[in-house]
């Protein structure tokens, strides 16, 4: 296929997700550049996602030299397809009020690419009036939400606010780049 895909990670429980929808992306044939915010890393490894991708993972805005000095510019060059996923409540924020405070923001910011959120958070976070007005703000611009589901949470309690399957966040993301499905 040959297309390539931003894959952001951000801090949830369901991250282990993100890792495999990396890996389900590269057996599809799509390149991935993965980006794992600084909450992320505290639920999985830049190793692990290097090994998944087959790339190098960036979890850092400012890198030192002699790395790229800004890469949410060169990593958006082309209009990828941005996928964050899990997307926390925290980076919806992030993006309907165009904050870029970290490496993944200032990507989302950067984009003029499709993108595709896949939020993961607890009902009552996924119900609260701040985000549902963040996520209808994302939604007329453009933004792809993709879920989330009904089911059980990290937090022991079922609802809505479980991260769509891997699985069917790939189908999101062919149908997306007109791949069918």
């Amino acid at each position: 296929m040959n297309d390539r895909i931003i894959l952001g990670i951000t801090g949830s429980a369901a991250a282990f997700k993100g890792v495999a929808l990396a890996s389900l992306l590269r057996k599809n044939g799509f390149e991935v550049d993965a980006v794992l915010t600084g909450s992320a890393l505290r639920f999985v490894s830049d190793t692990q996602l290097a090994c998944v991708t087959g790339r190098p993972v960036y979890t850092d805005l400012f890198v030192p030299q002699p790395g790229d000095p800004v890469p949410h510019i060169t990593l958006t060059e082309g209009r990828p397809l941005l996928v964050v996923a899990p997307a926390t409540a925290a980076c919806m924020a992030r993006a309907a009020f165009g904050l870029g405070e970290d490496l993944l923001s200032c990507i989302y910011l950067a984009s003029s690419g499709p993108v595709i959120l896949a939020p993961a958070m607890n009902t009552r976070m996924w119900e609260n009036p701040a985000t549902v007005s963040n996520t209808t703000l994302l939604r007329e611009r453009g933004v792809i939400i993709a879920g989330p589901e009904e089911g059980l949470l990290a937090c022991g309690t079922t609802g809505k606010g479980r991260m769509t399957e891997p699985e069917d966040l790939l189908k999101v993301c062919l149908r997306v780049l007109g791949h069918g499905v």
